[in-house]
């Protein structure tokens, strides 16, 4: 009897720089975004998680999706891939990210104002809807931002960005891929 082979999330910790590749999924419903956080978190991000040696990107969200919504999901298209540079619990991070919109089998129940689901996942996260509107999002700390600040009109066709978030040289290359 063979066991299962093991499973290792790509994510390189070297204090005081740290390196991880997530993968994240826009999911729509009503004129909401769904979001997440870890509880006592005060910024909010997109549901997902890190990838894990040997799947593809597309892989990765479906296997996350099924494991913190407990849903099956259609991945409709790939919007973005982002380089992002940021400060974290004192770490000087670089996440390779992959963002994309996705389509639920079945939806998770809908409220405007509170917490909509909750799973324990080392720690527990919350999952609530935030109107898909850049100020509504930008208020509400979505993080990465840039997805805030494009929110309102998805790409048609992928977009490669480099972002460097919290620094005054801020940049953002978008390139259209096919």
């Amino acid at each position: 009897m063979t066991s299962p082979p093991q499973r290792h999330m790509i994510r390189l910790d070297r204090r005081p720089q740290l390196f991880s590749m997530r993968v994240a999924a826009l999911i729509f419903q009503s004129g909401h975004l769904l979001v997440q956080r870890g509880a006592g978190d005060d910024y909010w991000a997109l549901p997902g998680g890190r990838a894990e040696i040997g799947e593809s990107s597309e892989q990765t969200i479906v296997r996350e999706i099924g494991e913190e919504l407990d849903r099956t999901c259609s991945v409709e298209r790939l919007l973005w891939s982002a380089e992002n540079f940021f400060a974290y619990d004192g770490y000087s991070a670089h996440e390779l990210g992959f963002y994309y919109l996705v389509s639920l089998g079945h939806p998770l129940p809908f409220h405007e104002n509170h917490i909509v689901h909750r799973v324990m996942d080392g720690i527990e996260v919350e999952f609530r809807w935030l109107p898909s509107r850049t100020s509504g999002l930008i208020r509400n700390d979505l993080r990465p931002r840039f997805i805030a600040e494009r929110i309102e009109a998805l790409p048609l066709r992928h977009e490669h960005l480099i972002v460097r978030e919290g620094r005054s040289d801020a940049t953002e290359n978008p390139k259209e891929t096919l």
